[in-house]
């Protein structure tokens, strides 16, 4: 510095760090937990109108029957398996096990594959009975 005085280090951030699967596993952990905040506040709303009768569960019903109200029940069933699936990892890293490099990157790329197979799978399930109910 100008002073004299020696510069201070530099914290390390994301332009130095190299991604990988078990960085973007933890930042996707995070997103979920956002997320899943949004996802019971319309679950909320859900109840909400059910009790506030029909006209209101209709209207509600038609929003989320939209594609965009579809995309969104769709990401809130993935941020929610996301979320579970990563805990039950921690758990599982918790016992002292998994925690190499090597197996933590490869339950990384799991964890993405896993949560969205399972989505879809329950997704089209929930469209396929849509309306049997």
């Amino acid at each position: 510095m100008a002073d004299g005085t020696p510069a201070r280090p530099l914290s390390p951030h994301l332009q130095i760090w190299r991604w990988s699967p078990t960085m973007a596993s933890s930042i996707t952990h995070r997103a979920t937990g956002v997320a899943l905040y949004g996802g019971t506040i319309l679950l909320a709303l859900w109840f909400a109108s059910i009790a506030a009768g029909r006209g209101a569960y209709e209207t509600l019903s038609a929003v989320l029957g939209s594609p965009v109200g579809l995309v969104g029940l769709f990401g809130f069933a993935w941020s929610l398996l996301f979320h579970t699936l990563n805990g039950l990892r921690h758990l599982y890293w918790d016992s002292g096990r998994g925690l190499d490099p090597k197996t933590a990157r490869l339950t990384s790329i799991a964890l993405f594959g896993a949560s969205a197979i399972l989505a879809a799978a329950i997704f089209a399930l929930a469209l396929r009975n849509a309306g049997t109910f």
